[in-house]
């Protein structure tokens, strides 16, 4: 289907119309949780609305040292300990007690990795709904993501759009990291089965193959550059670490996880063994580097040696999506180990997520928006496996819909020891929870509607397969 311009405004209106009449259908949701869904429905609707208004650009975490004084200030600050805390000192003052400062550090910027979330989010709000508007949205953000990818590559990778400071050197703008690509592959993924799925033909008016063969290259365009791209350095005789761009060492668990996670992915999408074998000396690495408590370190360097919140998540997400793929039973018994660790830690006496276990420095915030998406990711990707992540996930979401919706209808992005950080980001938290709850709203109308309805989903969306 396509809409024409004087027609679009009106159309994303009935859209979102749509979305919010399912919240009440009540013999689709069951009693219990009827509320809470209708609640996340209308959240989903306002936040469409909103972003439509506010537009797909942003201010980021990481504007105060985007620009080139921030970025001087932080190189400084990783060569000179005292000298650069002076430097760094008025940002963090103003990410502390005046986040709107961020205005006068940076432009608003595209975020590859936030319109790969927002694809996901629509696609998935286009299974909940049936409108063919929300698969056109999605389709709109993957044509963004084509847009952005990093130059200078032959394969689809993406990166920042920033030139990005660490303590290991400058990651120039557009580089690619193995922590941004597999979102892009998975939003691809989704939308190409949705396209070729029965109903997904049956739904979408005009079904454009050209569209579908482009997507299907793209996807193998991504699993190329994981897998050839980024390189593997040998940790023990059967694990190897892999590098977080195409030009570094290797050291960084969740990079691993990721890269696992897709070349897992991609060895049964195109039934190529080799990605399988590098997949798991990957995976090997992430498992042999997992805490006897259950955590993982951000790095192995003895340097990153802190524990947080999304950072866990990602890697038990990768995890979670490996062994429904594969049933790797060591695989399963991290996971265990790794959920026991997560909410004995990583929580706090509310029982909403906390940014540190283990914490590198000082924070100059008490949550954030993005810990608590991920963790509504992880919660409903293990939940079969794990079911006393279940009060978890209500417990979070509970909390996002009475605290973070501020109303225009986005979200807050991290509550201050004082205050509140209001400034919209797309890559840090705003995208990740709107995919979050609309990946929630998708499986409580799946879960009402078909209680087999893990044969009907697509396998590389993996949440539902709680075997």
């Amino acid at each position: 289907m396509h809409l024409q311009p004087a027609a679009r405004a009106s159309h994303r209106g009935a859209a979102t119309e749509a979305l919010r009449s399912t919240s009440s259908d009540t013999r689709m949701v069951p009693n219990q949780t009827n509320l809470l869904d209708e609640k996340v429905a209308n959240v989903l609707g306002d936040f469409t609305e909103w972003l439509t208004r506010y537009g797909e650009t942003s201010r980021d975490h990481q504007t105060f040292f985007a620009g080139a004084t921030g970025q001087a200030a932080k190189a400084l600050y990783y060569r000179h300990k005292l000298l650069g805390t002076a430097a760094v000192a008025p940002m963090i003052f103003f990410e502390a007690f005046l986040p709107s400062a961020r205005r006068l550090f940076h432009h608003p910027t595209r975020f590859p990795i936030a319109d790969a979330h927002y694809a996901m989010g629509f696609a998935f709000l286009f299974q909940v709904t049936n409108d063919d508007a929300y698969l056109q949205k999605a389709i709109h953000f993957l044509n963004e993501l084509k847009k952005s990818r990093s130059p200078g590559f032959a394969e689809y990778c993406w990166g920042y759009p920033y030139d990005w400071v660490t303590r290991n050197g400058m990651i120039r703008s557009q580089t690619p990291l193995i922590t941004s690509t597999p979102y892009a592959y998975e939003a691809f993924l989704q939308v190409t089965e949705l396209l070729e799925s029965e109903d997904g033909g049956r739904r979408t008016e005009d079904r454009n193959e050209d569209l579908l063969a482009q997507y299907k290259q793209i996807i193998q365009s991504i699993a190329r550059h994981a897998a050839i791209d980024i390189k593997d350095f040998r940790t023990s005789e059967n694990a190897t670490s892999c590098s977080y761009t195409p030009y570094d060492g290797g050291g960084v668990i969740n990079a691993a996880a990721y890269r696992s996670f897709l070349l897992t992915s991609a060895s049964q999408v195109f039934s190529n063994d080799d990605y399988w074998k590098t997949a798991e000396r990957n995976l090997n690495f992430v498992l042999e580097n997992q805490n006897a408590d259950g955590s993982w370190f951000y790095a192995v360097d003895g340097v990153r040696d802190f524990v947080d919140h999304y950072h866990t998540c990602f890697v038990m997400k990768a995890l979670a999506k490996i062994h429904t793929l594969t049933s790797h039973e060591a695989t399963l018994k991290a996971l265990s180990k790794g959920v026991n660790y997560y909410l004995t830690n990583l929580f706090d006496e509310d029982g909403l997520p906390k940014a540190f276990s283990k914490a590198p420095r000082l924070t100059v915030y008490k949550r954030e928006l993005y810990d608590c998406a991920e963790c509504i990711n992880l919660c409903l990707l293990l939940r079969g496996r794990f079911p006393q992540l279940e009060t978890t996930l209500e417990t979070v979401v509970e909390g996002i819909l009475k605290d973070w919706i501020k109303p225009d209808g986005s979200f807050r992005s991290r509550r201050l020891h004082v205050g509140w950080d209001n400034v919209p980001m797309h890559r840090w938290g705003q995208s990740q929870m709107f995919r979050a709850l609309a990946f929630h709203l998708r499986e409580a109308r799946e879960a009402s509607s078909d209680k087999s309805r893990a044969t009907s989903v697509p396998v590389h969306q993996l949440s539902t397969l709680n075997s």
